[in-house]
């Protein structure tokens, strides 16, 4: 069997156009078009507020909006290069990017809840081909001298994209429309469908490539994620697996995802190519990835969950904290590419800076007390300007250099599936932690309070502005007060589950560096193996 996977007739891709500047006009109208996809996700999840007040839906009827594109997104990153390669790359390109805008333009004119959720997940699929279609455009049409940079504006869509999502959704509900929310991708993308059409060189479609099409390998494969996306998303509300349909799901996915696998390592046109894994580089690629997706989390989700849950801020005041990420974006993932290109430089001690970077950044936002205001918020977020591309980067450059022209689109599925999938697990699984941490430090404290009689029954300090909620018989003084001191433990219980996630964090990125040290080998930049003439 494996004869058959060296043998199979797999066509040469053809040869790669000169470097020109219409081939880079083309190659950033898909990267315009796939950070709107990334942008399209976040800015979503976090109006959702507003789009369920103006659809009169309610929060759990809401939360199948996120997780209906979720689930789309993620199963459409496996599939997307093979139907590329299949449709020719500008083809497949325009073609998703104007379904894309299409079903942007049409959603708040939806009739009913079924059917916006329908067009969200149709939305999901092509908005999930886009990542992939970048990161096989960058590693076919980049010269090695210039392949670095191709990957940093990959890299882009995992650290500017969604630092960005804040702020906008802020303008579009506070300054303009709920339905910017869905209709700010059009013109940008619009503008990349005719860069994209006027750039990318036309190739022959291959419809010979249906004769081996994986139709196994795609049944399973998108059902066994779409099912552990939903379950994931869906777990927590759901109170996980005391849920017969969120246990049906996840079980359901299991199996379906192990038949997916064994599936894949015998095809002779797989999706995925399981056999590369055997490349330390790119394994160690995969596994570090796929964790950065939570450790990213430190510098987005942890601040904002804070700055809104215990400050009261709103969108529009927590925007300025994602910004500080998202636009040095611009200038330091070029710039780190430009540090990778120099040959004495070992790609992987950049990684572990960047590691170190991510992890020190969380141990700061372990001294986190409820008196932070968004100014205590800043050096973390700066640390995380630098770390992420220093992170992404070197993973990047190390696992494609470990990839043959020929086995782009394998590898392009197997990163973007893996950076979905990392993204969703991460979400859930910090969003499950910290409830469950809050939860814990909310008993302890409240059975602290009642172990110790006068903090319940006398001033604070003496100062009569925050009386306690019980006098000194042990009624309530009122309800008032008793609702101020409720809210006061659970404030303080989400800072101390806040702070333990941070040290989670930090774990897990001193884990990553140790394996920087046992897994990968020292990749040297692209453009110092080419044989000069």
């Amino acid at each position: 069997m494996n004869q058959t996977i060296a043998m199979a007739p797999v066509a040469a891709l053809p040869v790669p156009p000169p470097f020109t500047l219409r081939l880079v006009i083309g190659l950033l109208g898909v990267l315009i078009a796939s950070l709107c996809s990334g942008l399209n996700d976040r800015v979503t999840d976090i109006a959702l507020a507003d789009v369920r007040g103006a659809l009169s839906i309610s929060t759990d009827e809401g939360s199948w909006l996120i997780g209906a594109y979720q689930a789309a997104e993620v199963s459409a990153m496996m599939l997307a290069p093979w139907f590329a390669m299949t449709f020719s790359l500008r083809r497949f390109t325009v073609f998703v990017t104007l379904g894309f805008v299409l079903i942007a333009a049409i959603l708040p004119y939806t009739p009913n809840l079924p059917v916006f959720i329908a067009l969200r997940a149709v939305q999901g699929v092509f908005g999930g081909a886009l990542p992939p279609l970048l990161m096989t455009s960058a590693l076919r049409f980049m010269p090695p001298q210039y392949k670095l940079y191709g990957l940093s504006a990959y890299a882009l869509t995992a650290t500017f994209g969604p630092n960005m999502a804040t702020s906008l959704a802020a303008i579009w509900t506070d300054y303009v429309g709920w339905e910017w929310v869905f209709w700010q991708v059009i013109p940008p993308c619009l503008l990349a469908v005719a860069m994209i059409a006027h750039g990318l060189p036309q190739d022959p479609p291959r419809f010979e490539r249906f004769r081996q099409m994986d139709v196994v390998g795609m049944l399973t494969g998108t059902g066994g994620v779409t099912l552990l996306v939903l379950a994931l998303q869906q777990g927590e509300r759901l109170d996980w697996f005391s849920s017969p349909l969120i246990t049906l799901m996840f079980f359901t996915a299991l199996g379906l995802l192990t038949v997916f696998l064994v599936n894949e390592w015998y095809h002779p046109l797989p999706l995925f190519k399981l056999q590369m894994l055997r490349r330390h580089n790119l394994a160690h690629g995969l596994i570090t990835l796929f964790a950065l997706m939570f450790l990213f989390l430190s510098g987005s989700a942890l601040p904002a969950s804070y700055m809104e849950q215990v400050g009261g801020f709103r969108a529009i005041q927590v925007g300025p904290l994602a910004l500080t990420i998202g636009l040095p974006q611009l200038l330091l993932a070029p710039l780190i590419a430009f540090v990778l290109t120099m040959r004495w430089i070992d790609s992987r001690w950049v990684l572990v800076c960047g590691l170190g970077l991510v992890g020190f950044s969380c141990y700061w936002g372990t001294h986190l007390t409820g008196a932070w205001a968004r100014d205590n918020f800043y050096l973390i977020q700066v640390m995380q300007a630098f770390g992420q591309p220093m992170a992404v980067l070197p993973i990047l450059m190390s696992a494609t250099s470990v990839v043959q022209p020929l086995e782009g689109p394998f590898a392009s599925a197997m990163f973007n599936t893996t950076r979905g999938l990392g993204s969703v697990m991460g979400g859930s699984l910090l969003a499950v932690f910290v409830s469950h941490r809050e939860q814990f430090h909310s008993n302890v404290l409240l059975n602290h309070a009642g172990s110790v009689s006068y903090l319940l029954s006398q001033p604070y300090g003496g100062d009569s502005s925050f009386l306690a909620p019980l006098n000194s018989g042990g009624a309530a003084i009122s309800t008032e007060v008793l609702t101020r001191f409720s809210q006061g433990v659970r404030q303080q219980a989400l800072v101390l589950g806040i702070s333990d996630a941070y040290m989670v964090i930090i774990g897990l990125a001193l884990s990553l560096i140790l394996l920087v040290a046992i897994l990968p080998k020292r990749t040297y930049p692209p453009q110092s193996l080419v044989k000069r003439p």
